[in-house]
This record gives structure tokens, sequence and C-alpha cells, in this order.
């Protein structure tokens, strides 16, 4: 994208198509915020944010609002469950309803899929992905980035298996576009039920045994609530066939690390002793999810 391109649109959907070089300035840029030596800038000072979650989660709410109070903005959090979406108003109005009341950019959480572009095209102030349907997750695979380079020096060349339900992961999306243009190998691991096939070409779907030789082994969180709909048979059968026991991490090279995006269901796709296990990376996954939120937020508003 052009040096025109960007200023022409300061929207932050995805990672498909960003080039390794944009990539690595936002997780340059984050390395820059991590080391900064104090708690609250006031890089973004008279700017007023809006997280608009049209979808529940705590966890990235927190981490973006954290981010945005470390860069001085002042913060607005929307919830989709106490307001007049629930009513029937469109996320549309909504989103434009904060925007006609000057708030300078969104932070965009949501379920349905194909919103978030339409948005982009009809919103001026910049959104920022905070997870859409099953798309993408952009930041959390940016956090995830940036945790392979501090651990390994550089992400090209590296082997990373996505293991889990591929076929609703965004969190598996973003990964792959962005770890392809930084040269490494993506592979797929997924029950036959959980693989998205039009991926296929991108990335090839492997054995449990095969995925854990990788340097990275990147466990997808299980939602739960497909047992209802028959995915799943059980939480025990699936930590049998594809959760990360001790016994397999055990087969995992010695320089090799655990991922996963967070929370963990404890004994399902990852046993309880390697959630902090000194190959796993999850905290520290959790911990640069705010200097990379701080970083993408000012390229929005910069």
């Amino acid at each position: 994208m052009s040096i025109a391109g960007v200023q022409a649109t300061k929207h932050f959907l995805g990672l498909k198509g960003l080039s390794a070089q944009e990539i690595t300035s936002i997780l340059d840029r984050a390395a820059y915020w991590e080391q900064y030596p104090i708690k609250i800038a006031n890089q973004l000072q008279g700017k007023f944010v809006a997280n608009l979650f049209f979808e529940n989660s705590t966890r990235t709410r927190f981490s973006f609002e954290l981010a945005q109070k470390r860069l001085g903005a002042e913060v607005l959090n929307f919830s989709a469950a106490e307001s007049s979406v629930q009513k029937g108003e469109s996320i549309y109005d909504t989103v434009r309803t904060l925007e006609s009341m000057g708030i300078d950019a969104g932070v965009i959480r949501l379920k349905p899929i194909g919103v978030l572009q339409e948005l982009a095209e009809k919103i001026k102030v910049p959104l920022i992905n905070a997870g859409d349907g099953n798309n993408e997750h952009p930041t959390q695979a940016l956090l995830d980035f940036y945790t392979m380079r501090k651990h390994f020096g550089e992400i090209k060349g590296l082997t990373i298996s996505i293991v889990g339900d591929i076929l609703h992961s965004r969190v598996a999306r973003s990964n792959l576009w962005g770890l392809q243009a930084l040269g490494a190998k993506v592979q797929l691991c997924a029950p036959d039920n959980m693989q998205a096939p039009e991926l296929a070409e991108f990335a090839p779907y492997v054995s449990f045994d095969e995925a854990l030789k990788a340097d990275v082994v990147m466990m997808l969180r299980v939602q739960l609530e497909r047992h209802d709909k028959g995915m799943i048979k059980s939480a025990e059968e699936y930590r049998e066939q594809y959760g990360l026991t001790v016994e397999r991490a055990s087969k995992m090279a010695p320089h090799a690390i655990i991922m996963h995006p967070a929370p963990v269901n404890r004994n399902v796709e990852l046993d309880d002793e390697l959630v902090e296990h000194e190959k796993s990376k999850i905290f520290t996954q959790i911990a640069n999810g705010v200097p990379i939120r701080m970083a993408v937020i000012e390229r929005a508003l910069s």
C-alpha cells in the first residue's frame, strides 16, 4: 500500500495483503512502547477512542483500554449487551451515531461476517478490527508475531503449526496471512469437521505428530458450545485426540514454544501443567498485547 493509500484510509481491518515491511514497522513501534519509561504518554491527549464491542471479550477490551489509556486517550466503552442494539438498532447506526458525536477512532469487535468491511466503506473515522466473525483478528496475530520475534530473533524460516478449530478461527487466518508475509512456514492441524478447505492451498493440513515437530505449536481455543452442534463429542475426547497433553508436549523440540490466544480451557486444548510451563508463552503473549495495541492505535490516529 502506498503512503497515499495509508493516508486515504486509516482503518486497520486485517493483515491479509499487508507487506512484511508494514507488519515489521508495527512490531518495531511496539518494541518502542514496551520499553517506554513512563506508564502514561500524552501521545493521544485530547483524542476520544470508543471500544465498540458487539461481541463480548473482556480480555481483548481491557488490553485495548490499557493501550488507549497509556497513550493518554479518553476512552469510551460500549457493550452491545447493554445497548440499543438489543432493541434492534443496526450496528451501522450505532457506529454512525458515535462518529456523529465526535469520536476520533473506534475499536470494533463483532460476530457477523462481512459487516466490518461494509462499515469501513461508510465510516470516516478509523476503525480497528478487534475480531470480526471468523475472518480476522489482526492485533492478536501481531502480538503473536511480536512474541515469536522476541523469542527467536526473527520469524523468517520458522515453522508454525496452528492446531484446533481452524474452520471458525479468525486467529488462525490472521496468523496465516501475516506469517507468510514474514517468510515463515505455516501448517494447519484440525479434526476433519473443523478444517477450512479454502486455506489448504496456502498451508498444508498435517497430522498432530507432524505438527509437534514445529518451532511454534499454537493451540486454538475450543469453543465448547460447539458440543451442542455435535462438532465436538466431548471435551475429554477432544483432549484425547487434539489436546496438547504433557506427553505430546514432551515430543516437541527442545527450542520449541507453546502459544495460545487465551483464555485457555485447561485440560481441553492444553493440559493444566503446560499453561505456565517453561515452553509456554501464553502470559507473555498477553503482556505483549498492550504495546502492540498501542502501536496499532497510534498508527490509526497519527
